[in-house]
C-alpha cells in the first residue's frame, strides 16, 4: 500500500522555493499558498509563482487579511519568515492577553495556528541564524517568544543552524530552520520519550538529514532550561543583562523545556564550487564591469582606514577589511543579498573573473547558487535586477529537499 503525500500550506511563498524542495520527491503536495509583498503596488514574485504553478489554490492577498479558515486544512506548515521585532505586549482589549505588533508576520503564523481548529500536524519554518540571538539588549528573546507561543500551542520544536555549504551545497549561507511537531503525533511522543542528546546528533531528522561530528567534546554540554513564565514576561525579562544567548546552533524545545547544544558539521561528499555554474560564452555585456567603472569596485572591495564625517559634522575613524576580489572560483559562494543586481558598484556583489574579462553574476547563475532551475524566474516584465532580489531572499532548495525527505521517513517509519 502506497503512504500518502504530506499536505503543505506555503506561507511567504516568495518564488516557489520551499515548493520545489518539498515536492521533488512526489511526497508532499501544496493544497495552498501565500505570496505578497506589502512595499510593492506589483506582485512580482507572486507572478513568478503563478507562472509556474498556477493561480489554483494561490493567494496573492495580505496575510494578515486572509482568515484561517480560507486556508485548507493541511498536514503541514511551511515558510521562510522575516526577521523581525517579536515582541509582545499585554493589553485589556485581548482576550489571550497577549498581542505581537502589528505587521510582524511571525504573529500571522501564530494567528492562523490558534484559530485553526483541525492545526496542522507540523511545521517547518527558517529564518536568518541571527534570530537565536537577537534582539542585542535581551540575548535570544525573540526565539524564546516564538518557542513559548508554540508550545503554548502544542508543538514541540527541533531546530538546527545549516551552513548549506558545509554539506556541499554550492554557497555559504547559514539559516536557521525549525520543526514543529503537534502533540498529537507519533513524532511528538518519539521526542519526548527519546534521549535529547541522541535526537540532535544521531536520530532526530535534522542529525538523519545532516550529520554532525558524533566526537565532540562541546556535543557534552547540553544548555537545559525552561521556559516556565508566561509569554509577556518572557519578552520583557529575558535573558536581560546577559551578554550570550542561551540558544545554541542546535536544540529542542518540548513540555516547556528547552535543550540545546553546539554541534559540528560532517561531511564528507562532493561539494559544488561557483566555478562549476558558471555560464559560458552566454553572457551579455550588461553583466561586465567596464575599465571607467573598475576604480569604485576595487576600492569598495579593498581594505579602508579612513577618516569619515556624518551628516552632522562629527569625524569617526572608519576600517574594514578586504574583500576576495574577484570571487574565488574554487569554493562555494558567498552568501547572496537582495542587493546582488545592477550594474553600479558594491562591496557585495559577486564578482567573478572570467575569459572576456570581470563580471557580475547572471540570474541563471545566481538560480543556480540557490539550486534553482534555470530561469525559474525569467517572465516579461521581471528585470534582471529583480530576479537577483528573488534570490537574495531565496533558500537554498537542497536543504528543503533534505529536511523533507527525512521527515517523510520519520513520519512513515
Amino acid at each position: 500500500m502506497s503512504k500518502p503525500k504530506i499536505k503543505v500550506a506555503e506561507l511567504f511563498a516568495g518564488v516557489g522555493g520551499f515548493r520545489l524542495g518539498l515536492e521533488k520527491f512526489n511526497k508532499y503536495q501544496i493544497v495552498w499558498s501565500n505570496q505578497f509583498e506589502p512595499a510593492t503596488k506589483t506582485q512580482h514574485a507572486s507572478m513568478v509563482y503563478e507562472a509556474k504553478f498556477g493561480k489554483e489554490n494561490h493567494s496573492n492577498k495580505d496575510i494578515a487579511l486572509v482568515s484561517a479558515n480560507e486556508i485548507p486544512n493541511h498536514d503541514l506548515l511551511c515558510g521562510g519568515f522575516p526577521c523581525q521585532d517579536y515582541s509582545v505586549a499585554s493589553t485589556s482589549n485581548n482576550a489571550k492577553g497577549l498581542v505581537g505588533k502589528k505587521g510582524v508576520l511571525w504573529w500571522e503564523i501564530h494567528r492562523i495556528l490558534s484559530e485553526k481548529e483541525n492545526k496542522p500536524k507540523y511545521l517547518l519554518l527558517e529564518n536568518v541564524d541571527r534570530l537565536l540571538k537577537s534582539p542585542a539588549k535581551q540575548r535570544g528573546r525573540d526565539f524564546a517568544v516564538m518557542l513559548k507561543s508554540l508550545d503554548e500551542l502544542g508543538y514541540a520544536v527541533e531546530w538546527r543552524v545549516i551552513n548549506a555549504a558545509e554539506y556541499g551545497m554550492p554557497q555559504r549561507r547559514r539559516r536557521v530552520f525549525f520543526i514543529g511537531y503537534h502533540r498529537s503525533t507519533k513524532m511528538y511522543e518519539k521526542l519526548l520519550n527519546s534521549s535529547k542528546k541522541n535526537w540532535m546528533i544521531e536520530n532526530g531528522v535534522f542529525a538523519q538529514a545532516f550529520s554532525v561530528e558524533k566526537e565532540n567534546n562541546e556535543l557534552n554540554f547540553i544548555n537545559e532550561f525552561d521556559l516556565d513564565n508566561n509569554i509577556v514576561d518572557i519578552s520583557d525579562n529575558f535573558n536581560k543583562g546577559k551578554k550570550l544567548s542561551p540558544f545554541l546552533n542546535t536544540g529542542i524545545l518540548i513540555n516547556g523545556t528547552v535543550y540545546t547544544s553546539k554541534t559540528v558539521a560532517l561531511y564528507n561528499g562532493k561539494r559544488t564550487v561557483l566555478g562549476s555554474l558558471l555560464q559560458n560564452g552566454e553572457v551579455t555585456d550588461e553583466f561586465f564591469i567596464n575599465d571607467e567603472d573598475l576604480p569604485k569596485w576595487q576600492y569598495l572591495k579593498g581594505a579602508k582606514k579612513e577618516v569619515r564625517t556624518t551628516k552632522d559634522g562629527f569625524e569617526y575613524n572608519y576600517s574594514e577589511g578586504a574583500m576576495i576580489f574577484p570571487d574565488a572560483l574554487d569554493n562555494a559562494s558567498r552568501t547572496i543579498i537582495t542587493g546582488e543586481g545592477g550594474k553600479s558598484a558594491s562591496r557585495f556583489k559577486h564578482v567573478v573573473m572570467s575569459d572576456r574579462g570581470l563580471r557580475r553574476l547572471t540570474p541563471i547563475e545566481l538560480e543556480r547558487l540557490n539550486m534553482f532551475p534555470d530561469n525559474h524566474t525569467k517572465l516579461e516584465g521581471i528585470t534582471n535586477t529583480k530576479r537577483a532580489f528573488f534570490m537574495g531572499n531565496a533558500l537554498v532548495i537542497g536543504i528543503v529537499e533534505k529536511i523533507g525527505e527525512e521527515l517523510y521517513k520519520k513520519i512513515y517509519d
